[in-house]
């Protein structure tokens, strides 16, 4: 009778363990990074994606009244495209919470929020952009469901009053919304 149980025990921990390591893989076969330009290159352009590049442009272009059309259209872009890059890097596996327990398991090495912000705000911001600003947000600093997400704003606006681009939440796919309207998170500016 014990021994049965150890055999199902060990059964149900080396499915668990396959499904962990491989089973929930994501991969994005249509996007690379131009490694001249640093731009996120889309090598075929799904609806969904093309879609959700001109609903972000709209929501940047409602961040303030000197908003460059061309600027928004080109972080949009950004914005949606390289959370895909990053994905394919960290060898993302679904859903965001599980893909944590392989980076603090040592399976894998990025993919914690903080270092989705961290990589998409150096990727953005290597840019000179003169209708908006950037900052690192965060959301229950310092507590068990402490989350970060890059936040855009218009020039001279505080977090508030800007909109989240948040890779982490979706795995690779953009979660987007103003900050103020995110029903689960309250999203202040991140300070030591």
């Amino acid at each position: 009778m014990i021994n049965t149980l150890y055999k199902r025990y060990l059964l149900a921990f080396s499915i668990l363990s396959i499904l962990l390591l491989s089973g929930c893989s994501v991969r994005y076969d249509n996007v690379k990074l131009d490694p001249d330009t640093k731009r996120t290159i889309f090598t075929k352009m799904d609806t969904k994606s093309a879609k959700e590049i001109a609903d972000v442009t709209k929501a940047l272009m409602k961040l303030g009244s000197n908003i460059d059309p061309a600027e928004a259209k080109l972080l949009a872009h950004e914005s949606v495209g390289y959370p895909k890059v990053l994905a394919n890097k960290y060898k993302l596996v679904k859903p965001p919470y599980l893909h944590n327990v392989l980076v603090n398991y040592g399976y894998r090495e990025d993919g914690l929020c903080w270092q989705w912000t961290r990589d998409m705000a150096k990727h953005i911001q290597a840019r000179n952009w003169k209708s908006f600003d950037f900052f690192h947000g965060t959301a229950n600093r310092r507590r068990f469901n402490e989350h970060n997400s890059l936040v855009v704003t218009a020039k001279g606006k505080g977090v508030r009053e800007g909109m989240l681009l948040d890779p982490w939440r979706n795995s690779g796919e953009l979660y987007w919304k103003m900050t103020k309207d995110d029903p689960k998170y309250y999203w202040t500016r991140f300070t030591n």
